[in-house]
């Protein structure tokens, strides 16, 4: 039996979502393994200086960024919030090193940014030769010190950039693995839809009309209402579902809007399938995790991407044009527009075939990954980090 720790942050709703759902796949091929969640807010929230002086953890005060659209000048905070992890890396150590010891992992596993180098140093400082692993949960890193970073480790990445980047820092070949994709929920491999029409009328929709799913991650955003509006005062036919996370006033907003256009607005829901499954097309930003479903359920996206995006974020906007599974746009101002391209029968043809094209077994394959990095790490010899890495540059996205 192995003891497997996954560590997360409830930042953004990703990670969480990543790591829970490569535990449950876990349980059916690997059931002898031990794997556990790991919080990585709760361990660190006696250095949380926004908690300690404002009564908010970190994560909280990410996700009411998301919620209220406040993420212009986001590359510079995040630089900010980079000095404030390397300010307290001796600190952040020793929190890591008491959970190591107590808990006896064989491997640690992380699904987070920022906090790989402390979390790969305090793993080697107490138990070296183990292995770390670190899965980008983003298409892209975002250097540096975001995901990658120069110690050794093993690395699972979902598109061919991030395998370059790895290999550019000078991480051999052997500890870098490919995945197909990001890691999704099993159930976006399931049908959950027999009869789509009728579950349509069900919710009150038209079986005959192109149906857009509009979904800003787990905590919704204000930027429904705009593109609400917008397509409401357009000549467009067509219907949209509005998955709203747990932002249940902006549920109530749309649910009170008047409407020309049929829609279903829903708040928080694990079921995202089941509604991509009754859609034709998405519109939302360029998260991964969302990208990555709707692409996985044959869905052609709309996303936006400009000074607002965050800049982790924004590969995945060129990753969209370059395999030709969606329209990006600077501005969701150019919404009707570019849902009138999207429906026009033949573009949603091309664009449907081309998400078709992709195909995205992630969540299947890291199982067997994880198990080859145990076997391999088996037969090592801890290395120190030091000369191994001499080019520290990493090319431009």
């Amino acid at each position: 039996m192995h003891r497997i720790q996954f560590g997360f942050f409830d930042a953004g709703g990703g990670h969480r979502a990543a790591a829970t759902a490569l535990k449950t796949e876990l349980a059916t091929q690997q059931p002898s393994w031990d794997v556990q969640l790991v919080n990585l807010q709760e361990l660190l929230d006696p250095l949380d200086i926004l908690k300690k002086y404002f009564g908010i953890r970190i994560q909280d005060f990410y996700n009411s960024m998301l919620r209220n659209g406040w993420t212009l000048g986001s590359p510079q905070l995040l630089k900010a919030l980079q000095l404030v992890v390397r300010m307290n890396h001796r600190a952040t150590l020793r929190l890591f090193e008491e959970q190591w010891r107590k808990n006896d992992p064989d491997m640690v596993v992380s699904f987070v940014p920022h906090f790989n180098l402390a979390l790969n140093q305090s793993f080697a400082n107490v138990f070296p030769g183990r292995p770390f692993v670190t899965i980008l949960t983003d298409l892209a890193d975002y250097p540096p010190h975001f995901w990658m970073e120069l110690r050794p480790q093993y690395f699972i990445c979902g598109s061919e950039y991030a395998i370059r980047q790895a290999r550019f820092m000078g991480h051999p070949d052997e500890k870098i693995f490919r995945a197909s994709g990001m890691i999704l929920n099993p159930q976006f491999y399931q049908s959950q839809v027999g009869d789509r029409s009728a579950e349509q009328q069900r919710l009150g929709l038209k079986p005959e009309l192109p149906t857009g799913l509009v979904l800003f991650g787990g905590h919704g955003s204000h930027v429904m209402l705009e593109i609400a509006e917008r397509l409401e005062e357009s000549n467009l036919d067509l219907q949209l579902i509005f998955i709203c996370g747990k932002n249940e006033k902006l549920a109530g907003d749309l649910r009170s809007q008047k409407s020309r256009l049929p829609r279903f607005v829903e708040g928080f829901t694990s079921n995202v399938n089941y509604y991509m499954q009754l859609a034709d097309f998405f519109i939302g930003k360029p998260g991964p995790g969302s990208v990555s479903e709707a692409i996985a359920m044959h869905l052609p996206v709309i996303v936006e991407c400009n000074a607002w995006t965050l800049p982790q974020e924004r590969y995945n906007a060129q990753w969209v044009t370059e395999n030709q599974v969606g329209i990006v746009l600077r501005s969701f101002r150019e919404i009707a527009s570019a849902v009138a391209q999207m429906i026009e029968p033949g573009a949603l043809a091309r664009y449907r075939a081309n998400t078709e094209s992709l195909e995205n077994r992630a969540i299947f394959e890291i199982p067997a990954m994880l198990e080859q990095i145990l076997e391999l790490s088996s037969n090592e010899r801890p290395v120190e980090a030091g000369s191994l890495f001499a080019n520290q540059a990493v090319p431009p996205v």
